[in-house]
């Protein structure tokens, strides 16, 4: 075929560039220590399956695929279905939760225990279950739900990742699922991707800092050895998918090698050396080639330069769309074998195994070689070997979990909350509300849950998540709580279509005329607005500005001239120039999850002080999207002469932007020499005071910018980060230590150079100079 033959074509003109630009890369230790008892098991194992075997193992079905439809009341597997997948075609894995919506442990015991028991007693191996659980107990009903990633990377807190991952993994142990789809690393540097609230921000240091926390948390100490109070980690997106070209999910990104190594990759390669062990792939392609056949970045990158022993899971279906949605193969067989033979470990298929007659077929015909085959099964095996799930297929109350959705846990989450949400404007010093003030809570996002968790919360949408989160307190009901319902008045002023599209809503002149009558009564209003919840490909948007009803409702309070108070209650950041100077505070929640209306009361009282900083750049104009480290020519001086060339680009808020009822200084930043070489480590401390009245916690961002490059530089990287907590008139010395590399960057050639020449670096207001003396390029593909 003619792709085929231009995939040949690309793929040897690739090999010509790093032939002709590097060298071969050497062996590297292995990112997981191999443990000799393990593999001594996976060999033993492997080499007693018969390739029917091997290739199941390879396979992933959903639980509907299992489901006995005759029963409405619940979901029941079906038997006869199940034995076809176990017996026929020796499936080795399932994921997802029952009907889309989450279950109870005792309904997750059931199902997890039939399957196993069906595949122990057919395949003498235990079924490996896997579910999305991204911000705490997505799937598990009485678990604890976090603040999503977005609301984690605006704390910049690593204590907090990481706890947080040790909850959710205890929880989702305790209904017997050992695998989790998290951490999500993709870098949301598109603020149109329905996916942006997935990740911690726009960052590669502090997507790949929370993300080594969140392996810590998630698998323990040992990812040889995960305990009953652990799971299996799952990188995803790998990667680059957060900046599809168009802005739409699951679509193009245009992005080259030398930025796919030095920024999307670098949370995957901090990641996998800190023991993930296992990574779902990026459903989109990049300059044309579908990540699910990218040899390169799926052996090549991962595998081999690493020398990594994990295993590669596809997401949703995207074997098939190689064939059905990409046309890089012509049938669904020659599909699989462009994905097996790229490097994928197990194809989440999700309905349809036959995969494995296909795959079995390829095999027989050479198409695929028995050392990848056995190569994958010995992946999927040693992952469950790592389980323990041979040794404990099913809880069997060795691991007590008395304390599943605990106060302690619901403590931790509120504390998350509280600090992942951003102010951005305090006029006056409007907040924090005085005790006795009146306020209006008024908006669409006043009085949801749904809105407060986003999507992946109960439900894959979250559209359930009033009903099954009814225990918790929206906006208004913790407001309510927190200054007595005396107090606080509601008016809906614009409403969501709940049964509709997420972002369907409605209002009429009557609504409208209430909110404006309430706010006349109040002394303040708070104003919830932004989006309902949506997830992957259905969060899909045309226009990023706010919608027009909810500007038109700030507008008429604002004829009132009454103090607003803007909450921000969105998974992206939607366009509100024109509102934005009407309002006297803004706060931008982002999805805080089921405590997030009981944070924002304790933040808007003065109970709780803010700590957040933006973990992204927030857009003025649509047209004017970039990210804080941006090359040199996007935010220029306008251009004296003839030709008035304008590339300035105006932001809201930009990264790191936050703040709090303290204030802090910066003072006395130092190094401790002026002068590096590439093999050094610089030490830097800057001294930091609390010069307020209140105690607080301050994120201490270090940057740095590269003044002279052969590439273009950006104007300037986050180096290093660290949160602070500081009493008032107290000062702390923050230090970091930045290994030079860490100021190389990749050539044109795909080599890590760092360059001799001047580094400028900064936190708060104060600023060096630091010189580097020499020129080195490295041989590595991965410093």
């Amino acid at each position: 075929m003619k792709i085929r033959s231009f995939l040949s074509v690309a793929l040897a003109g690739v090999m010509l560039f790093v032939v002709g630009c590097s060298k071969q890369s050497p062996k590297v230790a292995p990112a997981i220590p191999s443990d000799p008892q393990i593999e001594a098991q996976v060999k033993k194992i492997v080499s007693g399956m018969t390739l029917e075997e091997k290739i199941g193992q390879m396979c992933q079905i959903t639980i509907g695929a299992i489901e006995d439809y005759r029963v409405r009341a619940e979901y029941k597997i079906n038997k006869e279905a199940l034995d076809k997948m176990i017996k026929e075609y020796k499936v080795g894995s399932f994921l997802n939760t029952p009907r889309d919506v989450g279950q109870n442990l005792s309904k997750w015991h059931e199902i997890i225990d039939q399957i196993t028991t069906a595949s122990i007693n057919e395949l003498h191996i235990p079924t490996l279950y896997g579910v999305d659980q991204i911000h705490g107990g997505t799937y598990t009903l009485g678990a604890t739900l976090f603040p999503q990633g977005i609301n984690m990377g605006a704390s910049f807190n690593r204590d907090l990742v990481r706890e947080e991952a040790e909850i959710s993994a205890y929880e989702t142990r305790a209904a017997a699922i050992p695998w989790t789809f998290a951490p999500v690393l993709d870098l949301g540097r598109d603020p149109r991707w329905s996916r942006q609230w997935e990740n911690f921000g726009e960052d590669p240091l502090v997507n790949a800092a929370l993300g080594v926390e969140a392996i810590k948390g998630f698998q323990g100490d040992d990812p040889n050895h995960i305990d009953g109070n652990h799971v299996a980690a799952c990188l995803k997106h790998y990667m680059g998918y957060g900046v599809p070209t168009s802005g739409k999910d699951r679509t193009p990104s245009h992005i080259t090698d030398a930025e796919m190594r030095d920024k999307f990759f670098a949370p995957y390669l901090a990641t996998i050396r800190a023991g993930a062990l296992s990574v779902m792939v990026n459903s989109g392609n990049n300059n044309g080639i579908p990540f699910h056949a990218s040899y390169k970045y799926l052996t090549k990158w991962l595998k081999e330069d690493l020398n990594w022993d994990g295993l590669i899971v596809t997401d949703w279906a995207d074997i098939q769309n190689l064939f059905t949605r990409d046309h890089v193969a012509a049938s669904r067989k020659e599909a699989i074998k462009m994905a097996i033979n790229a490097g994928i470990d197990m194809s989440m298929d999700p309905y349809n195994p036959d995969f494995c007659t296909l795959l079995k077929e390829l095999v027989n015909e050479g198409e695929v070689p028995m050392s990848r085959i056995d190569d994958a099964a010995s992946r999927c095996i040693r992952l469950k070997l790592r389980l323990g799930l041979f040794e404990k297929p099913i809880v069997d109350g060795d691991v007590d979990y008395s304390r599943y959705g605990c106060d302690e846990f619901a403590a931790k989450a509120l504390l998350a909350a509280e600090e992942g949400e951003v102010l951005l404007k305090n006029e006056n010093d409007l907040l924090p509300l005085a005790v006795g003030k009146k306020v209006l809570v008024c908006g669409p996002n006043a009085n949801t849950i749904r809105g407060l968790n986003g999507g992946w919360s109960y439900t894959w949408q979250g559209k359930r998540a009033d009903e099954l989160g009814a225990q918790y307190n929206t906006i208004l009901e913790a407001m309510q709580r927190e200054f007595g319902e005396a107090n606080v008045t509601y008016a809906e002023g614009v409403r969501y279509i709940e049964q509709a599209n997420w972002f369907d809503e409605y209002t009429d002149d009557k609504m409208l005329q209430e909110a404006v009558n309430a706010a006349r009564r109040a002394d303040v209003v708070m104003v919830c607005v932004g989006e309902n919840s949506y997830c992957e490909t259905p969060g899909n948007l045309t226009e990023l500005a706010l919608s027009a009803n909810q500007q038109e409702l700030v507008k008429a309070l604002a004829k009132v001239g009454k103090p607003i108070v803007l909450v921000l209650n969105e998974g992206r950041p939607r366009i509100i120039r024109e509102i934005e100077p009407l309002c006297a505070a803004v706060i931008d929640i982002f999805l805080p999850g089921n405590y997030g209306g009981d944070a924002l009361a304790r933040l808007v009282s003065g109970k709780a002080n803010f700590s957040a900083k933006m973990p992204i750049s927030y857009p003025r104009h649509e047209q004017s999207i970039t990210t804080y480290d941006y090359k040199p020519c996007e935010q220029t001086d306008v251009m004296e002469g003839a030709y008035n060339y304008d590339a300035v680009v105006s932001q809201q808020w930009a990264f790191g932007y936050g703040l709090s009822y303290t204030t802090y200084r910066y003072s006395r930043l130092t190094v401790d020499k002026s002068t590096f070489g590439p093999a050094d480590v610089l030490t830097f401390s800057v001294d930091v005071t609390n010069t307020g009245k209140v105690a607080g916690k301050e994120p201490v961002l270090l940057f740095a910018s590269d003044l002279v490059a052969t590439s273009t530089p950006d104007n300037r990287r986050l180096r290093a980060f660290d949160k602070v907590a500081l009493q008032p008139g107290e000062t702390k010395t923050v230090t970091f230590k930045l290994p030079a590399t860490d100021l190389a960057f990749v050539d044109d050639c795909g080599r890590w150079v760092l360059e001799a020449g001047d580094f400028r670096f900064q936190a708060g207001d104060q600023t060096l100079t630091v010189t580097c003396s020499e020129t080195r390029h490295f041989d590595t593909p991965n410093i």
